[in-house]
């Protein structure tokens, strides 16, 4: 069976500066993979190209048997790609609810988007208790909590995460985590770029490390957790 998600020999930037310098990656159905890599390594670029925020210079990108070239960040959602973007960038002003229901935009079956409302609320029960609340008056940790719902909404095959434990205090980092692992165990493929290689490897299944825009190593994530180089640039020793 083909990949979900193929990228073969991607090349991107801003400009003149190019930041991805032939990225090949692939997700399966159902699976779960991290991108890894010191600040400036291109991840998050690589989100974007993905998500269709950004177009490649050179290279190809498939997802569930599209090719995606030319096709806008709005096709990719109704083929079932979602992203979470670093900084959580709710709408501050919309109450919890519409900002949810922002995530839905492309249904409209009443019914449907009730049932997807049900299975955040499942994911995250602080969101039920907030509903009617500015989303920009919540902490930290329940704004993440949000920007991961709201891209749940969608009913994504892909969900794209980047960086969704930054500045989260510990125990908040685990909870996202958990429900990170209870996201994947309900088969949404994932994607996720963490800072916390050594947590991220924990929990997917395949690892891939940039550096510079460029693939420097992939693998399975234990061997990862064991590489020596790995270890030593991105694990602290």
């Amino acid at each position: 069976m083909p990949p979900l998600l193929e990228l073969v020999d991607v090349h991107a930037g801003y400009g003149d500066r190019e930041v991805l310098r032939g990225v090949s990656l692939a997700v399966e159905e159902g699976g779960i993979v991290a991108l890894l890599g010191a600040n400036g390594a291109g991840k998050t670029t690589a989100l974007r190209v993905i998500s269709g925020l950004l177009a490649p210079s050179a290279g190809s990108l498939r997802f569930a048997g599209e090719d995606l070239a030319g096709r806008s960040a709005e096709d990719r959602v109704r083929l079932g790609l979602a992203q979470v973007p670093e900084g959580r960038r709710i709408f501050p002003r919309l109450t919890v609810l519409e900002n949810l229901q922002m995530g839905a935009y492309l249904c409209d079956d009443d019914a449907e988007i009730r049932d997807r409302l049900g299975r955040v609320h499942e994911l995250f029960p602080v969101l039920a208790e907030r509903t009617g609340q500015p989303g920009g008056t919540l902490s930290g940790g329940e704004q993440q909590m949000l920007a991961i719902g709201r891209a749940l909404m969608g009913r994504p095959r892909l969900l794209l995460l980047d960086e969704p434990s930054l500045g989260l205090a510990p125990l908040l980092v685990e909870r996202i985590f958990g429900v990170i692992r209870e996201i994947h165990a309900r088969g949404c493929a994932v994607v996720l770029v963490e800072q916390n290689a050594r947590q991220a490897l924990r929990l997917v299944r395949h690892g891939y490390v940039l550096e510079t825009g460029r693939l420097l190593i992939q693998g399975p994530a234990e061997a990862l957790l064991h590489d020596e180089v790995v270890r030593r640039a991105y694990l602290g020793g």
